[in-house]
Order: structure tokens, then C-alpha cells, then sequence
């Protein structure tokens, strides 16, 4: 059975603060709910930017996630 919208966005917000690389994919967060739809997992990640839990980060080429604060701290020791 798939999770929750708030379990989803739950588990993909533990996944953004606990992974190695502070910027993720949106389908690195795939894992986190492999019966969602990918489209259900955007959707939730993207509720977590609009909440200000996380944020998007840009390479130049392509959009990226990352959990509040972490891809500025990793760009401030780089």
C-alpha cells in the first residue's frame, strides 16, 4: 500500500537530511515510496519547497532538491 501524502513528504524530507549529497533528483526520492507515482512524488516535493522545508538548487542545466540550508553550507565549504 502506498503512503500518505504526509507520510510520503515525511519520508522524503528524512531521505534530503540524511543523504550523503546535500542536492538530490526528485528520483532519488523514488525509493522512498516505490508503489507512489512519480508524478505524486514531485508533487510532494514540491509541497515541501512551497512549506520552506526545502529548496530547490540549480546546477545551470538542471533543477535539483535539498533540505533547507544544506546546499549552502555545502557551497560555503566547497
Amino acid at each position: 500500500m502506498a503512503l500518505s501524502k504526509e507520510e510520503l513528504k515525511a519520508a522524503i524530507l528524512e531521505k534530503a537530511l540524511k543523504a550523503p549529497k546535500p542536492q538530490l533528483y526528485v528520483k532519488d526520492f523514488y525509493a522512498c515510496d516505490p508503489e507512489a507515482k512519480p508524478r505524486d512524488v514531485k508533487n510532494a516535493a514540491n509541497d515541501l519547497v512551497k512549506e520552506g522545508k526545502m529548496d530547490f538548487w540549480s546546477s545551470g542545466s538542471t533543477t535539483m532538491y535539498a533540505a533547507k540550508g544544506r546546499a549552502k553550507d555545502e557551497e560555503k565549504r566547497g
